[in-house]
This record gives structure tokens, sequence and C-alpha cells, in this order.
């Protein structure tokens, strides 16, 4: 269980901020829930249940393991998979995890595929651009976070790292 002032990453709303522990009644039944706000957007009010299987509520990493998978980087991620309704399907079940070295291989490997159609002048599908923005930025807010710098060097540092091998 989280505490007040915890700061966690909640679903796809990245790093959040718990602000209560509450009891909190609808329709009849009366259960625990997080009061929580995402730190982009100070005015959203989240409401979740302590007890909520649905949604992926997890803490901050730790220095060494932010370390780890910021090196990871500079491995291929995981397999490229063609058929694009397959890719998305996979893909978001390994997100969905919350494992983040998974949720680090599949933002490599859309990296490094998004970097490689550049270089041949093409386009990425919309669903895979997406995916890579929305993961990436939640990924690299909290890598930020745990290794006490700043998203856009975390961004740089990944991206030089992934550059180098083409």
């Amino acid at each position: 269980m989280f505490n007040i002032g915890d700061t966690i990453i909640y679903s796809i709303h990245g790093l959040s901020e718990i602000d209560d522990i509450c009891e909190k009644t609808y329709g009849n039944v009366t259960r625990t829930y997080y009061v929580l706000h995402p730190l982009e957007d100070p005015g959203l009010t989240i409401n979740t249940p302590v007890d909520n299987n649905q949604v992926v509520m997890l803490t901050v990493l730790e220095k060494k393991e932010a370390e780890d998978i910021l090196q990871s980087f500079q491995q291929l991620g995981i397999s490229w998979i063609e058929d694009p309704r397959q890719r998305y399907r996979e893909y978001n079940r390994l997100i969905n995890t919350g494992e983040r070295k998974e949720i680090s291989k599949v933002v490599n490997t859309l990296m490094r595929k998004n970097q490689e159609l550049n270089r041949n002048k093409k386009k990425m599908y919309d669903q895979d651009r997406s995916l890579l923005i929305k993961t990436q930025k939640i990924l690299f807010k909290e890598l930020a976070v745990s290794l006490n710098t700043s998203y856009e060097d975390v961004s740089e540092k990944i991206s030089s790292m992934i550059s180098l091998q083409k």
C-alpha cells in the first residue's frame, strides 16, 4: 500500500502524487480509495480504489534499477513484429505488465525502427508512433526523477546511444 505524499507511476498518467487515502461510497459500496493527481496536471484529481487491479500503480524506480534500464538502450530491444495489429497487441501487452525492463525494450525497438524509417525517408505507422510517444514520455520522466536529472538529458542520452548503433 502507498502512503499520502508518495510519488508513484499511475497507469497512462505517469508520475503522480498521492494526496489522500480515504473511504468513499459509490453505489452503496464503500471502499478505500487513493486520491491522486498527475504531476503534469495538478488540477486533475483521480480517485482509484486501493484494490483496483485494472490499473498499473508502481513505486518509482530506485537509482540503480534506473541506471540499468538506461544502459539497456545500448543493446537491441525486442524483435520487430511485421504485422501491425499483432505488433500493437504484443507491445501493449508488454507495456501493461508494468515491468520497466520490458517497457524499455519496447521503447528501444520503436525508437530504433523510427530512426531507421527516418533514414529511409519513411514514416512510422500512427499507432506505433502514438505508442512510442506515450510510453517514452512516461518512462523517460521516471528515469529522470530516479536519476535526479531532466527528461531532456535522459532523452538526449538514450537517443545518442541508439544513434551510435545503426
